[in-house]
């Protein structure tokens, strides 16, 4: 991993508990393997953001591994197809990652709603009180439909954190059935039908050839006049020039926290769109957050030195419909 991520992830306390468990070297942390003179002992790795991949010429210098702790998301940038034909053992902490980019998007939800950017920037060019019903007719989350886009761990943890609100939610994912949906909380639609209909839609579908731009120009033309997208997912679930021209006619509104490209150039009009909310890819966990990281990651060195299972593993299969 990047040495600031180990700075950040695993602090004394953890690396003290980290070291009743497993003997490791706590100033090594390898940016590159060609770092480490000698990988033949080593059994198991702990990575994070900015590993490399684990090709096969990478895996021939560790005869010895049999685990990977990813104290990250997604393994999909370092765990390659020869790690599965090793039969390595693979843990990610995505469950730990979801939970703050879920959050954030239910924050974006309520506010989309509630039209808060809109009547924050109107409060503060009038800096007087205005009749924000007749300036926004019907806004607020009393029986609003919203629209979830992919059952992913932020997907489900989504749909966990909307069930207290009145809201009507939707679920638009191929891989599940209706009744999977309904004990998520939704139900279960086709995602054109989805679009017609909600007044926010977010975005949780992992980055795949076949949801490469799935937001393209006609899906967007089917959002409902007013209606908010929030993508917090892939940036390349959207295609950016397609929504450049919807927000910039003012139609519809945006939450975007991933971009295509990341970071979006600056002649971008969505920089300054007041209908589009753009934030710098934050609703992964930052700051404080990294410690609900760094505890799964060390909860599951420590069941793999107990010889248990993982509480949160990879497997090759999983990866063709995941992030």
């Amino acid at each position: 991993m990047g040495r600031p991520h180990r700075d950040a992830l695993f602090p004394p306390t953890a690396v003290q508990r980290l070291t009743r468990h497993v003997d490791i070297d706590p100033q090594l942390v390898a940016e590159d393997f060609g770092q480490v003179p000698d990988l033949a002992t080593v059994e198991l790795l702990i990575t994070s953001w900015g590993c490399p991949p684990l090709d096969d010429t990478v895996l021939a210098r560790m005869p010895a591994l049999k685990a990977v702790v990813h104290a990250a998301g997604s393994v999909k940038h370092h765990v390659t197809e020869a790690c599965w034909d090793r039969g390595l053992l693979v843990s990610t902490a995505a469950a730990a990652n979801a939970v703050p980019v879920a959050e954030y998007t239910v924050a974006a939800v309520l506010f989309a709603n509630k039209r808060v950017l809109e009547i924050g920037g109107l409060y503060r060019e009038h800096r007087a009180a205005l009749d924000w019903s007749a300036c926004f007719p019907g806004f607020g989350n009393y029986r609003k439909t919203v629209g979830v886009v992919g059952a992913s761990l932020v997907g489900r943890r989504v749909l966990e954190l909307l069930r207290p609100y009145d809201f009507e939610v939707l679920l638009a994912d191929p891989h599940i059935d209706a009744a999977t949906a309904e004990a998520l909380g939704a139900r279960l639609v086709d995602l054109e039908e989805m679009l017609a209909v909600c007044d926010v839609v977010s975005l949780h579908a992992p980055a795949l050839p076949e949801t490469h731009h799935l937001m393209d120009a006609h899906r967007l033309s089917l959002l409902r006049d007013g209606a908010t997208l929030i993508n917090t997912g892939r940036g390349s679930l959207i295609d950016t020039q397609a929504l450049t021209a919807e927000a910039s006619s003012g139609r519809i509104h945006a939450v975007l926290d991933v971009t295509d490209p990341e970071v979006l150039p600056q002649t971008s009009p969505l920089y300054s769109l007041p209908n589009v909310l753009l934030t710098p890819h934050i609703a992964g966990s930052l700051g404080g957050e990294l410690e609900r990281i760094t505890r799964s990651a060390l909860d599951e060195v420590e069941r793999y030195c107990a010889g248990r299972a993982f509480n949160h593993p990879v497997t090759r299969a999983a990866l063709t419909t995941s992030a």
